[in-house]
């Protein structure tokens, strides 16, 4: 089965873990990005388990690729594993990736890749 590419355009993911916000903010914007990954998903015809998700953040600037790029990505994945019915942990059925592009000044977006393990 060929792999399943979504694209979220114009699509400004939060800070990580680090973000200083309001936490009612913070769970708004946590609820939204869990939704659009979980919906997306969940629409689309997705490869069957066990499956391999690469996130990709787009973006002017690059963040650090340890703990802020994952957590940047927490809800998202959440969400993936929500459309597939598991827990977001269970390393024998789904695997996650991370990687960042650098986009054009204020161009903002998330690719989500699933292809089979």
């Amino acid at each position: 089965m060929k792999p399943l590419i979504v694209e979220i355009d114009d699509f400004k993911l939060m800070a990580g873990p680090n973000v200083h916000v309001h936490w009612r903010e913070k769970a708004r914007r946590t609820k939204r990005e869990r939704q659009a990954a979980h919906w997306l998903l969940l629409d689309a015809e997705r490869p069957p388990l066990p499956v391999t998700v690469r996130m990709v953040r787009i973006a002017p600037r690059r963040v650090d690729e340890g703990d802020n790029l994952n957590g940047m990505f927490k809800a998202m994945r959440d969400g993936v594993a929500d459309a597939y019915g598991i827990a977001d942990n269970d390393k024998t059925k789904i695997h996650f990736t991370y990687d960042q592009e650098r986009g054009k000044p204020h161009q903002y977006g998330v690719r989500i890749e699933v292809r089979p393990a």
